[in-house]
């Protein structure tokens, strides 16, 4: 695999660590809303990654002499919604309890999705790393061409 290629699936799991670690900011923010614009309480997403070629993102221009028709890299495929019925609290003061006091929460749980916003958040430091690392091969390279 050359160098280029390995920089874009670096590239490619830099934008997918993002994307995830938006979602699970957004399930956080909203682990108490009750209603949503589409009725219910808010219902917790979940990111769906998947492998994609080189070449099908924006440095295809760029690689398009260079890249290995092997190297992949990784995209969200989909983000779905989680099967995981709403949490019944008893609140009958509260403005959306049903007729027998009960509100309904989302499931999800603060504590798991920090620990998974740190895994993203170290996942894309990795990539960083990575890119880091290939960009100094890709300089050592070029100064012993010279």
């Amino acid at each position: 695999m050359n160098l280029m290629g390995v920089l874009e699936i670096s590239g490619s799991a830099l934008t997918s660590e993002r994307q995830r670690a938006e979602i699970l900011a957004s399930n956080l923010a909203n682990a108490q809303t009750t209603r949503t614009a589409k009725g219910g309480p808010y219902q917790r997403q979940l990111v769906v990654f998947g492998t994609r070629r080189a070449g099908s993102a924006r440095f295809a221009g760029i690689l398009s002499g260079l890249s290995n028709r092997y190297a992949q890299g990784v995209e969200v495929m989909r983000v779905v919604p989680d099967p995981t019925p709403p949490v019944q609290r008893y609140e009958p003061a509260h403005p959306d309890a049903d007729s027998q006091g009960y509100v309904a929460y989302p499931s999800i749980n603060p504590i798991e999705e920090m620990v998974n916003l740190m895994g993203a958040a170290r996942a894309y430091e990795l990539n960083v790393a990575a890119a880091q690392a290939t960009k100094s091969m890709i300089s050592a390279s070029l100064e012993i061409l010279s």
